[in-house]
């Protein structure tokens, strides 16, 4: 197989030259995903319902190069404040309660005021 390029459609993949996934073999990146409504883009007030839409968007991804949620073998999150991992922490664990992936959450800036969180993740396809 060879690499394969994944737009969302987001304006920012073409402006900043980025893809939303890159799929190479069984090997899926998935970029950095914010919380904006893939629908109306706005961004939510909430970290999570950010993490919502980002969980959202990560899974329909995956879902349209062929992986699963439970494909991911490795999770990044990024918080602009360490107390939004107690508002975000149950999101992530009804997605990835059972999957249980590698995981590091880090508080960064982020370069939007409006992002609270921002989530990356790799997936290994499963045979």
């Amino acid at each position: 197989m060879t690499r394969h390029l994944i737009s969302s459609g987001s304006p920012f993949e073409k402006q900043v030259g980025y893809s939303r996934a890159l799929v190479d073999g069984d090997w899926a990146f998935v970029a950095g995903t914010t919380g904006y409504d893939p629908e109306t883009r706005v961004m939510p007030d909430s970290a999570a319902d950010q993490a919502r839409n980002a969980l959202a968007l990560i899974a329909r991804t995956l879902d349209g190069a062929g992986f699963a949620m439970a494909d991911v073998v490795r999770a990044t999150y990024y918080f602009t404040r360490a107390d939004y991992w107690d508002e975000v922490g149950p999101v992530l664990g009804e997605v990835f309660g059972e999957i249980r992936p590698a995981a590091t959450a880090l508080i960064v800036g982020l370069i939007k005021p409006e992002m609270k969180v921002e989530i990356e993740v790799t997936a290994l396809r499963r045979r």
